[in-house]
């Protein structure tokens, strides 16, 4: 019986800075899916589109309610995913990948940003 040793794949680094929340997770678990390790960085600069009142009132709901993996390859790439608050040493030096189509520039309505949201909650400190 022949064992089968992983080849360790390179992280793709993905800054979050100004970065559609929906639909940079999207591709970064996309991507995790398909076996490659990922790293966010600068993950409390990532920004959710409505209004203050209206993110926070959601948000609130979704913390009762969320469900993190439904089957065993979910699990898996959870834990290929690694988020980071600002930019660690270890990948200051590193190019990070910019998801394009999540720019929020693109957005036409107010949102906010996940450090404002998690102080909203009481989380991240403003």
């Amino acid at each position: 019986m022949k064992k089968t040793v992983a080849v360790a794949q390179p992280e793709e680094i993905v800054d979050a800075s100004n970065l559609i929340l929906g639909r940079m997770a999207s591709y970064v678990a996309k991507k995790a899916l398909d076996g490659k390790s990922m790293v966010v960085i600068n993950a409390e600069r990532a920004v959710i589109s409505g209004t203050k009142q209206r993110v926070v009132a959601r948000a609130k709901l979704k913390l009762k309610t969320r469900t993190l993996w439904k089957k065993p390859g979910g699990k898996d790439a959870f834990h290929r995913v690694k988020v980071y608050i600002g930019t660690p040493s270890e990948y200051q030096d590193r190019p990070a990948t910019r998801v394009a189509d999540a720019d929020a520039s693109r957005l036409r309505v107010p949102y906010i940003t996940i450090a404002q949201l998690s102080g909203e909650i009481g989380g991240y400190p403003q």
